[in-house]
C-alpha cells in the first residue's frame, strides 16, 4: 500500500472519534468540530514522518486533537453558551424524554469542567483504553483512574443537581 492508501485508511478507522472528540470540545457545534476533525488530520499528514512509535497512533493521534480543540478554543477564547431549551422538557415519551433530558445535562456539566478535566472524560466516553488515555494526557495510569473516578461523581452530583 502507498502512503496516501495508509492514510487514508487512519483516516477511516479513527476520524469518527475524532469528530465526537471535537463535538465534545465544541459543545455540539458541528461545523467547529468538522474544522477541528479537519486540521487534526492536516496536521497528523503533515507530521507523519515525526510520528516515532513511542506511543500508539491512536494516542498520537487523539493527542493532536485535543490539542487542535484547545488550542483554537485558548485562541479564540470561544465559549459556547448552553441553550436553556436543550435542557427543557418538550417530547411528550418520559424514558425517552429522561434519558436525552440526563445527557444533555451531562453534557453541560462537562462543558463546566476544565480543560484538562473535559478532554478526560470525553475520552472516557468514547471507550478509549485508560492506557491509551493516559498516555495521551501524559498522567500516571493511577492517577487518571482516581481523576475519572473524581469527574464521575462531578458529573453525578452536577446531573442531579440540574447545574
Amino acid at each position: 500500500m502507498n502512503r496516501e492508501q495508509d492514510f487514508t485508511n487512519m483516516y477511516n478507522s479513527y476520524a469518527p472519534k475524532v469528530h465526537r472528540l471535537c463535538l465534545g470540545y465544541a459543545s455540539g457545534d458541528n461545523e467547529l468540530a468538522k474544522e477541528w476533525l479537519q486540521e487534526t488530520f492536516i496536521k497528523v499528514w503533515k507530521h507523519r514522518n515525526s510520528f516515532k512509535g513511542k506511543s500508539a497512533i491512536d494516542t498520537w493521534i487523539y493527542r493532536i486533537a485535543v490539542n487542535v480543540c484547545l488550542g483554537d478554543l485558548r485562541k479564540s477564547k470561544k465559549n459556547f453558551p448552553i441553550n436553556e431549551d436543550l435542557l427543557s422538557n418538550s417530547s411528550t415519551e418520559d424514558n425517552n424524554d429522561n434519558d436525552e433530558k440526563n445527557i444533555k445535562k451531562m453534557y453541560h456539566c462537562i462543558d463546566q469542567l476544565n480543560e484538562q478535566n473535559r478532554a478526560l472524560i470525553l475520552l472516557e466516553l468514547e471507550n478509549i483504553p485508560q492506557a491509551t488515555i493516559a498516555d495521551t494526557v501524559g498522567l500516571a495510569h493511577g492517577t487518571l483512574r482516581t481523576r475519572l473516578s473524581r469527574i464521575r461523581k462531578s458529573l453525578l452530583k452536577c446531573i442531579k443537581n440540574g447545574k
